[in-house]
């Protein structure tokens, strides 16, 4: 199993408008081939120290059957047309890609 956390930051003030976009293309996502799990989070405020707070960033938090599932998801053509709609919402993007330990 591939386990993909996607950093996202966005613009200032466009978070919601990010995320309405996203979320409107997660059922595309879920369908694709190796697809177990894709869905956007955003920080939590609690006591728990160190915790880093940040209303500019979403954590895309995925779960792929291969890592061929995965290189095929950024590929699809839902992915391109999404990458297009948050082009200029969107300032930076991270990745962090990762299996069972």
């Amino acid at each position: 199993m591939i386990y993909v956390l996607a950093s996202v930051s966005v613009k200032e003030g466009k978070r919601a408008e990010f995320l309405d976009i996203f979320k409107a293309n997660v059922a595309n996502v879920i369908e694709e081939k190796g697809c177990i799990e894709y869905h956007p989070t955003v920080d939590l405020a609690t006591d728990i120290p160190p915790q880093e707070l940040d209303s500019n960033q979403v954590t895309i938090i995925e779960k792929w059957d291969s890592l061929e599932d995965l290189k095929n998801h950024l590929s699809a053509p839902h992915m391109l047309t999404y990458r297009e709609q948050v082009s200029d919402l969107v300032v930076k993007v991270s990745l962090k890609v990762l299996q069972d330990g």
